[in-house]
């Protein structure tokens, strides 16, 4: 049971699981509520996700709350990158913000971090992910969503909106954190 209502989190995390597993969503248990992510870390919210959900439909959940963090910037937008350009969220204004507080910065160094909380037989644990790199001068590239067309990761000369996802998810935060996540789960298993 995945905790997001995001399509573009929805879409990679399927990417990355094995074949034959089934991945319900929120619209599959009937959930249609908004869950608030009111806290400074990521781990705190991707809690808050999962324990919501778990304690809605009592299956095995996972929740994950991610960002992009710039250390120039202080970490922003970090924890709260969904939301940075304001309410309603929105990548295309979020995207045009992060550029705009990037404009004639010399250190261009940026990291995306994924942290999933999952609730595994009413336990809980947690998995993260990192992937480090640098922004681009402005947004290249139509795939992924997000700040994908500005992020390159380091040893790559085009941005997350240029890679093929194939190679995004070997190389993404949230790629890293599923993949911890689906071993612990396979562990489980034997």
């Amino acid at each position: 049971m995945a905790a997001t209502n995001n399509k573009g989190k929805l879409r990679e995390i399927l990417q990355l699981l094995p074949v034959g597993v089934e991945l319900k969503t929120l619209g599959d248990i009937g959930f249609t509520g908004d869950i608030p992510e009111p806290y400074e870390t990521f781990e705190e919210n991707a809690a808050t996700k999962a324990h919501t959900i778990h304690t809605f439909c009592g299956l095995n959940v996972f929740a994950e709350d991610s960002g992009i963090c710039v250390p120039v910037l202080d970490g922003a937008p970090g924890v709260h990158s969904a939301r940075y350009a304001g309410e309603p969220k929105d990548d295309g204004r979020n995207l045009v913000k992060l550029a705009d507080a990037m404009w004639g910065k010399e250190n261009r160094d940026a990291y995306y971090k994924a942290v999933i909380c999952l609730i595994w037989n009413d336990k809980e644990y947690y998995f993260e992910g990192t992937c480090h790199g640098t922004l681009a001068e402005e947004p290249r590239g139509n795939g992924g969503f997000g700040y994908d067309p500005l992020f390159i990761p380091f040893g790559y000369t085009e941005t997350f909106g240029e890679l093929p996802d194939e190679v995004k998810n070997k190389l993404s935060h949230r790629g890293e954190a599923v993949r911890k996540m689906i071993a612990f789960i396979q562990e489980q298993g034997k």
